[in-house]
């Protein structure tokens, strides 16, 4: 019994640590990435997949739109049509491939009957946008553009119309060049304060 138990630890150990994983594409039916992701994920847990497939990932990074005067938060997609599959190369064959394959709205993955594994480098580009979405809190759907013109919707010179100077996009602000009594003025305001005018 000991000698059973010896043998699947070790079969358990050459099975995770010897071989790295790696990161796939699955190519999908875009606008059903989620759908698809918790199906796979179902299909995983089913059977029994995941010490291989170790995680499946819809690539999105946040962005926000701000509207009327409300900052509007949603996710959206890096790579429409994808999904990233991280798995061990070697276990990721025939039977599990087809049967990913098979499910609803899935096309094939990147090499088909064969996945081919994505580069490092490309795989860190995608995992790095990914994480930094998270981190950085989210980048703006509809940037602010130097010389473009806002109308102020906050603070004291609320309804004044003006361009916009500078935009620091880390700090959210900017600065603007508003008109009074004919004379621009500087005006240092956050992007919640203002309002695109088209």
């Amino acid at each position: 019994m000991a000698e059973e138990k010896d043998k699947q630890t070790h079969e358990e150990g050459t099975f995770s640590s010897s071989e790295d994983k790696r990161w796939y594409s699955l190519r999908v039916i875009s606008g059903k990435e989620r759908k698809i992701k918790e199906r796979i994920e179902l299909e995983i847990e089913r059977s029994g997949w995941s010490s291989f497939i170790t995680q499946v990932l819809v690539p999105t990074e946040k962005v926000y739109k701000i509207r009327n005067g409300k900052k509007v938060i949603s996710e959206r997609n890096i790579l429409p049509g994808y999904i990233l599959i991280e798995a061990i190369p070697s276990q990721l064959t025939g039977e599990v491939v087809q049967a990913i394959a098979n499910i609803p709205n899935v096309i094939h993955f990147l090499g088909r009957d064969n996945p081919i594994p994505m580069r490092a480098s490309e795989a860190n580009r995608m995992l790095g946008k990914v994480d930094e979405s998270q981190e950085a809190g989210e980048a703006m759907i509809e940037p602010f553009i130097v010389g473009e013109t806002v109308k102020i919707i906050d603070g004291p010179f609320s309804e004044f119309v003006g361009d916009i100077q500078e935009v620091n996009e880390e700090k959210k602000k900017l600065k603007v060049i508003v008109k009074i009594f004919g004379r621009g003025t500087e005006v240092e305001l956050n992007f919640m304060q203002v309002e695109k005018t088209s």
